[in-house]
């Protein structure tokens, strides 16, 4: 096969209705556009939001405000308090989380916050840690690993 040989499929493709051409054509007269009116003339058609010079819906509602910033990095938030059902100087990292049902899923980098307390000493991985968070973790007698992300 040869790409001068390439042909759309049986019935794909129609060919562009010719209008008015006379009345043995099917399209003479007034050519699909009905009968006098706007819509009947020559530029006629008016945008699709235009109300017949009513203020137009588009117009009448108030602007948004601000902008979404595209560079956003959600977090998936754990709090410290969430981590005391883990064994004392287990190895804690994103994995675990979910496995434990703490996190739906991988999809989204950890920061651990700072909420509750910690009473036992753990080795915490997480993307992110907030001042209170690493402070906690450490007083428990436990250390922080920032992973990459």
């Amino acid at each position: 096969m040869n790409l001068n040989e390439l042909q759309p499929a049986p019935g794909a493709h129609r060919d562009r209705e010719r209008v008015g051409r006379g009345i043995s054509a099917g399209g003479g007269k007034t050519a699909g556009r009905g009968q006098k009116g706007q819509g009947a003339r020559s530029g006629g058609v008016k945008a699709p939001y235009f109300e017949g010079g009513q203020l137009p819906l588009v117009r009448r509602l108030p602007h948004l405000r601000g902008f979404t910033n595209l560079w956003r990095i959600e977090f998936a938030p754990v709090n410290v308090a969430q981590l005391n059902g883990f064994a004392a100087g287990a190895e804690v990292t994103p994995e675990l989380l979910v496995a434990a049902g703490l996190l739906k899923s991988l999809a989204a980098p950890v920061k651990m916050l700072g909420a509750g307390e910690l009473v036992q000493p753990l080795k915490v991985k997480a993307h992110k840690f907030s001042a209170t968070a690493r402070e906690k973790i450490l007083a428990a007698g436990g250390s922080v690993e920032e992973l990459s992300w």
